[in-house]
């Protein structure tokens, strides 16, 4: 520990990524914060019965809280959780709801993969990642298409972004046939390379409508539609990130009401 440093203490507020087990009754809580970026903090005694806010300590909550560490990378890697106020505990919401409880699991774990550097502010992922949690709780729209949609604007968040409306390749305008994940999304007959995907028109459609947030559009999409969509959406997700996503073939894309 550096020459006269000492833990200070800082607000922040964040969305509850995963937690993890210490000992018998502590644990360490995965965060993204607004200020922040992704850190760490070791929550003591949560686990206990008689803990104050172990129940606002679980995944898919929005928390306001108070930590104990360097917000500047000093010391230990590992925060302390002081103090939290719950904001709006999401996950309550489709805790039985296996098909959004799986959505939301796959979103904080993109969203944790898509910080690989602890406290680097990402504020604009912080809002998407918060803005999906809140979008399940309202069951305004399928798990699965929120979950795609998701994916589709933080993969533009990390430059990721599949192309749509125009070739990947040549960048010529129009809504092309074939689709190609390597080659970085849809692609002309000129530059469409061999294994391509033929995707339908209304899967290319419905990939646009959830990246622009169109959903009068998405909502009205086919099953059929919706699980092509998906399927690239996923590919294209895992081929940049060179890994796959253990909670992505979890996901139970049954087509429930909303």
């Amino acid at each position: 520990m550096p020459a006269g440093y000492r833990r200070q203490l800082y607000r922040d507020d964040a969305v509850v990524l995963r937690v993890q087990k210490l000992g018998e009754s502590d644990r360490i809580v995965t965060l993204l914060t607004r200020r922040h970026g992704r850190l760490r903090a070791v929550a003591r005694g949560v686990r206990r019965t008689s803990s104050r806010f172990g129940a606002r300590l679980e995944p898919f909550g929005h928390i306001d809280l108070q930590l104990a560490g360097s917000p500047e990378g000093l010391g230990s890697s590992l925060h302390s959780v002081s103090q939290v106020e719950a904001v709006s505990l999401y996950g309550k919401s489709f805790l039985t709801d296996y098909p959004r409880f799986t959505a939301a699991s796959a979103i904080c774990e993109t969203a944790e993969r898509l910080t690989p550097v602890e406290r680097e502010p990402a504020l604009r992922l912080f809002q998407l990642t918060l803005g999906a949690l809140k979008a399940l709780a309202a069951g305004e729209h399928s798990g699965s298409l929120v979950l795609d949609a998701y994916l589709l604007r933080a993969m533009s968040f990390a430059g990721w972004a599949p192309a749509i409306t125009e070739c990947a390749v040549c960048g010529t305008p129009g809504q092309h046939a074939a689709f190609s994940v390597p080659a970085g999304g849809a692609v002309c007959p000129d530059c469409r390379p061999p294994g391509s995907a033929h995707p339908s028109p209304d899967t290319l459609g419905l990939m646009s409508a959830l990246t622009s947030g169109d959903w009068t559009l998405a909502d009205a999409s086919a099953p059929s539609v919706r699980r092509e969509c998906s399927g690239l959406v996923a590919a294209h997700l895992q081929w940049h990130m060179e890994r796959a996503l253990r909670s992505l073939p979890l996901v139970d894309r049954r087509e429930l009401k909303p």
